[in-house]
């Protein structure tokens, strides 16, 4: 472990459910630290107990952000080394400390980011949706013109969408996404990432309101939502001639070997055939 440097702020992730997520690096700077800067520091010091550290905890949430980094910018510009930390994951994503970090690039303070758990991150690595763009949102409003404004706009986005959203509101949530958005977009509901009672559900709208709407426990605690994105589909590409013998083939054959046939058969694009293919079947499901 390098000598920690004085005046820099660490941002270093916690875990977001199990404890031993930590990372080695992240426990010594928060060992060897002058102080610690906490959402909460009950619930800080839980993780602190667990790998048996002591340090000086200073409390930092939305209610005093200004005032308080105000007062830790000086002590920042004394050589202070501090550690930023959020009740779970990483911090400012959704959490306090964004000012701090503004600031502290203003009276040119070093800040060291730590690499750690995020919520949204490891749900949307198990999603099974395209994860190469994606666009997080936070979450959703919790008044319902607002949350419907904002799932519109976002109706034509292609990227993945991840939203985080509270047990409280997910079931209203959820009949506005399929009223504003699309039944039959996939999606995934993941509860309680790396917790004991862990859940990761895939499948279109509609269907996920029924899921959960079966069983209350299906969303309790943290919860993050991922829509897949918007895919245009041009349907005057595929013509009739086309998709006529599409749908002969499909009758014997898988869809993979329908739409490889028909596209060798007109020389059309067996990609675009093939989400075309896609689409109609969710229409009709």
């Amino acid at each position: 472990m390098h000598q920690l440097k004085t005046g820099t702020l660490y941002i270093v992730p916690t875990p977001i459910g199990n404890l031993l997520d930590i990372t080695y690096r992240g426990l010594e700077i928060l060992k060897n630290v002058d102080l610690i800067v906490a959402e909460n520091i009950q619930h800080t010091n839980i993780l602190l107990q667990k790998f048996n550290i002591t340090n000086h905890l200073v409390l930092m949430n939305k209610d005093n952000e200004n005032q308080k980094s105000d007062n830790l910018i000086k002590k920042l510009q004394a050589g202070v080394s501090i550690a930023l930390v959020s009740n779970a994951g990483t911090p400012v994503i959704n959490d306090p400390g964004f000012i701090l970090v503004k600031k502290c690039y203003f009276f040119n303070i070093k800040v060291i980011p730590l690499p750690g758990a995020c919520a949204a991150i490891t749900a949307l690595s198990a999603s099974g949706l395209a994860n190469n763009r994606f666009c997080y949102e936070g979450f959703l409003p919790s008044k319902k013109t607002a949350r419907c404004n904002l799932l519109l706009s976002l109706k034509n986005e292609t990227r993945t969408i991840i939203f985080y959203e509270s047990k409280y509101r997910i079931l209203q949530s959820m009949e506005d996404i399929i009223d504003q958005i699309d039944k039959n977009r996939y999606m995934v509901i993941a509860r309680e990432i790396t917790k004991k009672w862990e859940s990761i559900h895939r499948d279109k709208a509609h269907l996920m309101l029924k899921w959960l709407k079966e069983d209350k426990c299906r969303y309790k605690g943290e919860l993050v939502i991922i829509i897949e994105g918007f895919k245009k589909i041009l349907k005057h590409n595929v013509s009739k001639k086309v998709w006529d013998t599409f749908c002969l083939l499909r009758d014997v054959l898988s869809l993979k070997k329908s739409v490889t046939l028909t596209a060798k058969i007109h020389q059309v694009s067996k990609n675009n055939l093939y989400q075309y293919a896609i689409k109609k079947d969710s229409d009709n499901t």
